[in-house]
């Protein structure tokens, strides 16, 4: 799939700094940061976790082989060299790809569509759809609620546990309910248990977790994959170099599904 630009809804909602906060730092906007000059070796982030061993295969489809490092468990570098001297690849968490990408730090990547929809930079330009790391992002809610007054369509508020407060706050905003968030990063399924939210908004793959807690999906946001992202200036900038690469992956794609 190829697109000039995605938007992924409503514009985030813009969140401001304490005044105290604002006068100690200087924040940069990604398109404030450098590039790396044509050099040097390009940076592909790649997420830790499931997306990482989806996309091994790609990887070596496309002629990218990291060394021998990145596969051992036990080692703690994050930085390894490729079987191609232009490229190296970072190993990072996987909500920090799209940051890595946007700020240059990397100039390629690989990221959930989740990730992009949450952070929505604009220094991203997002070519392909891998196809991999599909699951869904859906709102999810104890099955002994169902049917009951507090339903969330229903309401003007509702208190969310997740990871995605921008996105969140974006998908209520657009049916006139305000959302106020909790925001957690793990153990999601807790939170309406223990009446730290009415809701929660999570990634979902086959719902096995939600029924084993006691909830149930009642609305998908999105269906999610994960997706080629480059740096919009390194593209400007190095056109043929981070050119051949979104074509390395093309063909890696277009064999695969021969296959």
């Amino acid at each position: 799939m190829v697109c000039a630009h995605v938007t992924y809804g409503p514009p985030a909602i813009a969140v401001g700094l304490p005044s105290c906060v604002e006068n100690a730092l200087t924040v940069l906007s990604p398109a404030q940061t450098a590039i790396p000059e044509t050099d040097s070796p390009l940076v592909l982030a790649l997420p830790k976790g499931r997306i990482l061993k989806a996309a091994a295969p790609l990887l070596h489809m496309a002629g990218i082989v990291p060394g021998p490092d990145f596969s051992d468990d036990k080692s703690r570098l994050l930085r390894f060299e490729t079987n191609n001297p232009g490229i190296d690849v970072v190993r990072v968490r996987s909500f920090d790809v799209a940051t890595f990408v946007a700020f240059g730090g990397a100039q390629i990547g690989i990221c959930g569509a989740d990730v992009l929809m949450e952070f929505d930079y604009p220094e991203i330009y997002a070519p392909l759809d891998l196809g991999i790391g599909g699951c869904r992002i859906s709102i999810a809610q104890p099955k002994d609620r169902r049917g009951q007054e507090d339903n969330p369509n229903r309401l003007s508020q509702v208190r969310v546990a997740t990871k995605y407060p921008s996105l969140t706050r974006r998908h209520f905003a657009a049916r006139g309910i305000n959302a106020s968030i909790v925001h957690l990063h793990g153990a999601m399924e807790l939170a309406p248990v223990l009446d730290l939210s009415h809701l929660i908004v999570d990634l979902v793959d086959t719902g096995s977790t939600l029924r084993a807690n006691g909830l149930e999906e009642t609305q998908t946001i999105a269906h999610i994959t994960s997706r080629l992202i480059v740096n919009r200036t390194a593209l400007k900038t190095q056109p043929e170099r981070i050119g051949a690469i979104i074509n390395r992956f093309r063909a890696a794609l277009a064999k695969e599904h021969r296959a």
